[in-house]
């Protein structure tokens, strides 16, 4: 190859000089869609990080449900055991067969709810009557007609049946 006289340097022809830069123009072009390539890659594994947390989220929210709905069944049953031992009171029976329900319900984290003699809370309670009373505090729970019971994360299951005292009129 002749020598460039300022340079003492081979000298190249302008094919060779087309030839590399086209030869530099596919390497950026190459690096562009590497870079889109690898763009793509980050969202889809984004996408699947989100769909994986929300498949788990679902699953979750769904066995949650399913959970809710098969200890409220439950404790219609036991709803049924109570009001036979209201009218059996002395049934060793039936006894012996709600001992073994609320023990049940205690494996699984379930807590009947206490209201007799607690204020009224309708987060708690679900107000079936309001009844007069000169002793009691106004808006106490006097009665339960139906108990109440709440998850081991304090989820309220069912909310008790109470009846709750006004003071009478002209009481203390």
């Amino acid at each position: 190859m002749p020598s460039s006289p300022v340079t003492d340097e081979p000298s190249g022809t302008a094919d060779e000089t087309d030839e590399i830069a086209a030869l530099h123009a596919d390497v950026a072009a190459l690096r562009e869609e590497l870079t889109r390539a690898q763009d793509r890659h980050r969202r889809a594994l984004a996408d699947l990080d989100n769909y994986r947390k929300r498949v788990e989220r679902d699953g979750d929210r769904r066995a949650m449900q399913a959970r809710q709905t098969l200890l409220r069944e439950w404790l219609e049953a036991v709803d049924s055991v109570e009001r036979a031992l209201r009218l059996e009171p002395d049934d060793p029976g039936l006894t012996a067969v709600l001992e073994q329900m609320e023990a049940i319900l205690a494996r699984h984290g379930v807590v009947r709810l206490d209201a007799v003699g607690t204020r009224f809370d309708p987060q708690l309670h679900e107000a079936i009557a309001v009844q007069p009373d000169a002793e009691a505090q106004d808006h106490t729970v006097l009665d339960v007609a139906r108990s109440g019971f709440a998850g081991r994360d304090g989820e309220i299951l069912r909310p008790a049946q109470v009846v709750v005292a006004r003071r009478a009129a002209g009481a203390g």
